[in-house]
């Protein structure tokens, strides 16, 4: 009989979650997951099977708690124009408010290691293409609502809409507030 896990799993996985998304892949050493889960390398290792695997798992719960924020924001009252800005404003706000800016782990994940990891690309192409399907959700219903105009192509706006989200995501470590705001401005005045 094997020893008991002393820890939870989706425990575990959201506090790796939480030191790859502020250090990265490549930097999150063995030891960095075994002091932010507060569990032993091999205990994490037997777990999750490989660091890689852990990450991959953070992924998909970084992924599943994105979409479901994101749907529920922009599900709330408003026209989409007003819903679509003030869920661009909070992502910026968000992280303008922590000490170190961090941006998005999908965003950061796709420039480490987009085109080199397959299964990380994969990963964060379903994140991108599920927040794709929300705007374009959202805009249609703006359509139906009279607030969106008919002529607006949701599919193409809602691609652009994503490109700004990642724009944002990677400046929000380098630019202050006012420019992340005015680029807002821009991307919604096509609602």
């Amino acid at each position: 009989m094997g020893r008991p896990k002393n820890f939870e799993p989706d425990v575990a996985v959201a506090q790796a979650m939480e030191t790859f998304w502020t250090k990265g892949y490549a930097a999150t050493s063995p030891a960095d997951l075994a002091e932010a889960t507060g569990v032993g390398k091999g205990s994490l290792y037997h777990a999750f099977g490989s660091k890689r695997e852990l990450f991959g798992k953070a992924l998909d719960l970084y992924g599943r708690a994105g979409s479901e924020m994101t749907r529920d924001f922009l599900d709330e009252p408003g026209t989409a124009k007003e819903r679509i800005r003030a869920y661009l404003e909070l992502l910026v706000d968000t992280d303008l408010s922590l000490p170190a800016p961090r941006g998005c782990l999908a965003a950061n994940t796709a420039l480490e290691l987009g085109g080199k990891d397959a299964e990380a690309t994969e990963a964060v192409r379903r994140m991108t293409n599920e927040t794709i399907r929300l705007f374009t959700e959202r805009i249609r219903k703006g359509q139906r609502d009279g607030d969106v105009a008919k002529e607006v192509d949701a599919d193409v706006q809602a691609h652009f809409l994503m490109n700004t989200v990642v724009g944002l995501r990677i400046m929000v470590q380098t630019h202050d507030s006012a420019v992340l705001h005015q680029i807002i401005d821009t991307a919604v005045a096509g609602l």
